[in-house]
């Protein structure tokens, strides 16, 4: 009988998080997307050039996740700040032929790094010997990406 009720909690904690991802929609093609994006793409900007440090969540600094996290966050979308791995897993995936689109987020090496699709040649992320950054979809990160996932907006 102690079995069931030990194992209960993680049932009611997997029930909550799918029921979250169920109301969670990803962004669309319409003005509302357009206008998140260009929202979020100035937040972007005014923090680039920021030192990356470990669980940082910014203003002054940021890792990776934390970067997103802050962006999303600054942006009318509220996530648990958790890891890049865990981000990967909460999230829908972008079909295929919409993964480059902007306001994507893009993950690295086995779930290890995160970024934001600016569009199909580049991503903002919080690089460790970069910080806060702009980079290209050249063959160093491209042979590093691990899959694509769409932001919720609700």
């Amino acid at each position: 009988m102690t079995r069931y009720f030990t194992i209960l909690p993680v049932f009611i904690l997997a029930g909550a998080l799918l029921t979250t991802l169920a109301i969670a929609e990803p962004l669309q093609d319409n003005a509302e997307s357009n206008d998140w994006w260009c929202s979020a793409q100035r937040n972007i900007e005014k923090y680039l050039g920021r030192p990356y440090a470990i669980g940082a969540v910014g203003k002054k600094s940021f890792d990776c996740s934390g970067f997103v996290w802050r962006i999303l966050a600054e942006n009318g979308i509220m996530l648990k700040r958790t890891t890049a791995r865990k981000l990967y897993m909460c999230l829908p995936s972008a079909a295929k032929n919409r993964s480059y689109d902007s306001g994507s987020l893009v993950f690295f090496d086995n779930m290890k790094h995160v970024g934001i699709v600016k569009n199909q040649e580049s991503f903002y992320h919080a690089q460790v010997s970069k910080g806060t950054t702009l980079s290209k979809f050249d063959p160093y990160w491209r042979h590093k990406i691990y899959g694509f996932k769409k932001i919720p907006t609700r």
